[in-house]
């Protein structure tokens, strides 16, 4: 199965820029390059920030930009969402019965569950007992694997002044316990931290990527103030098997130069057999 990941749109009200760019711009050339290259995938996944101030006329420029991707999105919230105004837009949303924005999918490769990590009242993350009900429900009625997304991660990063916006750590370690015990647990895709970043934890494969509008500078000393930059944004392309999680960063805005090795006369070296 092939698979569409990208996150932190932080869309503005339309016309407005965010940080010296547009994140609707670079969502567009975003949806355009999925379409050229990649609309043989059966799913794209949002997992958060789709707006940056929860402004109900960016949701709208939103579902307007999507109406263009050629497959189906399932949309996920982050702490710069806003919960009510995400649901008005995009009805077609589940949310469970205390309000959180989650569900399941049960697709040819396994079961998928898109979590709500998003506190009300902070920018960090939390996964509380009702939400944890729910999982348990999910995972125990899950079908073959099981692949996760969700906006905040349940773990450090390493760069200090993200992981004190992360899930918290009672949380974090109950989701640890949950996933562990369940042991079908195959990858986990977040959002979040605007950096690629891929590794393992409580037994499973993760990764995540670069935001759409700006990025987060690479500091793993620094605790006091976050630092951003304009990398170029990017989406992921994973490709999902019953043997393995292979999960490709496409930089769609990129500008190098793409050549033809064979056309180097340093090239025959290079190809000459041993």
């Amino acid at each position: 199965m092939k698979l569409i990941h990208l996150t932190d749109t932080h869309l503005t009200a339309p016309g407005e820029t965010l940080y010296g760019t547009s994140p609707a711009q670079r969502l567009r050339a975003c949806v355009a390059s999925i379409n050229a290259e990649h609309s043989d995938a059966e799913l794209c996944v949002i997992t958060g920030d789709l707006a940056h101030k929860g402004d109900p006329k960016a949701y709208t420029e939103l579902a307007e930009i999507l109406n263009g991707l050629n497959m189906p999105v399932q949309l996920l919230i982050g702490n710069h969402d806003d919960r009510d105004s995400v649901s008005q837009q995009f009805p077609q949303l589940q949310r469970d019965r205390y309000g959180f924005v989650q569900s399941t999918l049960q697709s040819r490769i396994g079961t998928f569950i898109y979590m709500d990590t998003v506190r009300a009242d902070s920018h960090a993350g939390a996964y509380c007992e009702q939400r944890q009900q729910w999982l348990g429900q999910q995972l125990e009625q899950a079908r073959g694997d099981v692949f996760l997304f969700m906006h905040h991660a349940p773990f450090d990063s390493g760069i200090p002044v993200m992981d004190e916006l992360g899930i918290q750590t009672e949380d974090a370690q109950a989701l640890k316990m949950m996933i562990q015990g369940h042991g079908r647990v195959r990858h986990l895709f977040f959002g979040h931290y605007h950096r690629p970043m891929h590794g393992s934890w409580a037994g499973c494969s993760f990764s995540t990527l670069r935001g759409m509008n700006h990025q987060i500078v690479l500091d793993l000393h620094n605790n006091d103030h976050y630092r951003f930059n304009h990398e170029p944004p990017t989406y992921a392309i994973a490709l999902l098997s019953g043997d393995s999680v292979v999960v490709h960063n496409h930089d769609f805005m990129d500008n190098s130069v793409v050549f033809d090795p064979s056309q180097d006369p340093a090239w025959a070296d290079c190809a000459r057999p041993n």
